[in-house]
């Protein structure tokens, strides 16, 4: 017995080890960046600013997820609130974390746009694209930091997100996001800074409707 006793614990260590080699990393959910994910979640529209004042249009927002097993994605519609079937912006958002403090909502243009109007109401829709179908605006990503539970603020490079429209050389989108709304500034200007399109006064105030 006393020649087992050794070879005992070589076995029982041997055993140990063995075990612990075959135990599977703890993944720590990133509970801010799915709190930032949800907030984006929904249908919103600036009704009440447009009440208050003549200068703002109603203007309806659609973001809904999408390639749920895939990430963080939304597709997103913009339009003027009586004209939904016309939207004059639609997108994809892909949501991520880029350090300790930041968040990045990159933007992707999809093709053929028409066949898209509507599809937040049935977003399975899209399982019939994938990434390779869409085109990275590069440059135009939002990047975010988070102020406090629910609220997180943001913006797009000063000059790094090209536009043309309406004469312009690049965009810029100023972007706060909280519980109950979105409010977001989009402007264009010109090789020379000078403002082109956008609201004038100040962001759009979206608020969420469910």
């Amino acid at each position: 017995m006393k020649r087992l006793f050794p070879f005992l614990i070589l076995a029982i260590f041997i055993f140990n080890c063995k075990n612990e080699t075959k135990s599977e990393p703890v993944i720590k959910e990133d509970t801010e960046l799915k709190e930032l994910f949800a907030l984006m979640q929904g249908s919103f529209n600036s009704e009440i600013q447009s009440q208050v004042d003549s200068s703002y249009f109603n203007i309806s927002l659609h973001m809904y997820p999408i390639w749920e097993d895939q990430g963080n994605f939304l597709y997103v519609e913009q339009a003027l609130n009586s004209m939904q079937d016309r939207p004059y912006r639609q997108r994809i958002y892909e949501v991520t974390r880029l350090s300790d403090s930041t968040f990045s909502s990159a933007v992707y243009a999809l093709n053929t746009d028409s066949l898209w109007i509507g599809k937040w109401k049935t977003p399975k829709a899209f399982d019939s694209i994938s990434l390779k179908d869409i085109a990275l605006k590069d440059g135009c990503e939002v990047v975010l930091k988070r102020i406090s539970e629910k609220h997180f603020m943001g913006k797009t490079g000063d000059t790094t997100c090209v536009s043309t429209m309406r004469g312009a050389s690049f965009a810029r989108s100023e972007v706060e996001i909280l519980a109950d709304k979105v409010i977001s500034w989009d402007r264009g200007f010109d090789a020379e800074g000078n403002y082109v399109w956008g609201a004038e006064k100040g962001p759009y105030v979206f608020n969420k409707l469910d």
